[in-house]
């Protein structure tokens, strides 16, 4: 694991990973948007902390704290998991942050878990998203129509996601190129 950009979540980072889970910036790409209390992200913490199911971590950038990404529903039986992130500084959106992201989170998942499929799940909306996640070679399996009511409306989702044999012949072309 790239530990410059993602390091492990812990209990210090519980109120700035709150705040940005209840900014509307975040707010609006999860499933739900009901602010969260400092009681519940305590509970929620004590949750994940025990459970081999899921991973968190911080994504940082230039040696600070930018955003969340996560590993869920890991299953050694199945050899899957899904995956999720978000960036709570709104200002890198675009600065190629989620590409790094994304590649470091696969590289892990299947070089290192040595899992056979990592899955996600995007609003149809988050086109910016969904868009990223084809670059890398996920492919959409799925289409969920209605699948989530927010905000007053059912929203539908995708579902995409990369095999370890479709990872093992596109990752060299994903790495980035040694600067000569």
């Amino acid at each position: 694991m790239n530990t410059d950009l993602l390091r492990p979540l812990g209990p210090n980072e519980l109120e700035l990973v709150r705040a940005w889970r209840n900014s509307p910036a975040v707010a609006q790409y999860m499933y739900t948007a009901e602010p969260i209390s400092a009681e519940q992200q305590q509970a929620w913490y004590a949750r994940i902390s025990h459970d081999p199911s899921v991973q968190y971590w911080l994504i940082y950038y230039q040696d600070r704290p930018v955003g969340v990404a996560n590993l869920y529903a890991i299953s050694q039986q199945n050899r899957s998991c899904y995956w999720a992130f978000y960036l709570g500084e709104e200002n890198l959106h675009g600065s190629g942050i989620g590409a790094k992201v994304e590649l470091a989170v696969l590289e892990y998942v299947f070089e290192e878990l040595k899992l056979n499929k990592l899955a996600c799940e995007v609003f149809v909306t988050n086109e910016k998203v969904i868009a990223m996640h084809e670059k890398f070679g996920f492919r959409r399996e799925a289409y969920f129509r209605q699948h989530i009511y927010k905000d007053k409306a059912f929203q539908d989702v995708v579902g995409l996601a990369m095999l370890r044999r479709e990872w093992q012949q596109l990752r060299d072309s994903l790495r980035p190129r040694p600067r000569s």
